[in-house]
């Protein structure tokens, strides 16, 4: 009984630990001035989204929610996920046309445009 607690807190720990991680991707990419930069940030809040959905794969499994509650949240993180590759190539286009581009005179981030298109290519 005592194990199946804790793990229940440590999975609830680790879903708030994701979910907070992907909105600062997205706040921080959004604060930043090269659209390479942002669009690392909200891949990095990609990754957090899927780590969220394994988790509710875990609740599932494991029979901590409701099946009807764990579909319903599955299907807010497709629409969030929607959302963020809508953004990403949103961003990748004003990079790429350079209409009302903020630029810097250099980026911080290794994200060259060919690494974009194979990690946007990669099937989630």
């Amino acid at each position: 009984m005592y194990s199946q607690h804790f793990e229940k807190f440590e999975l609830c720990s680790q879903i708030r630990r994701a979910s907070v991680s992907l909105a600062n991707n997205i706040a921080e990419g959004h604060g930043r001035f090269h659209f390479l930069e942002q669009i690392q940030f909200n891949l990095q809040a990609r990754g957090s989204l899927q780590e969220l959905i394994d988790d509710l794969n875990i609740c599932e499994d494991e029979n901590y929610l409701p099946a009807v509650e764990i579909a319903a949240l599955k299907e807010n993180a497709s629409l969030v996920l929607r959302l963020i590759n809508g953004y990403i190539r949103y961003l990748r286009d004003r990079k790429t046309g350079q209409s009302l581009a903020l630029r810097e005179t250099s980026h911080s981030c290794d994200l060259t445009d060919d690494k974009l298109d194979a990690l946007l290519a990669k099937p989630i």
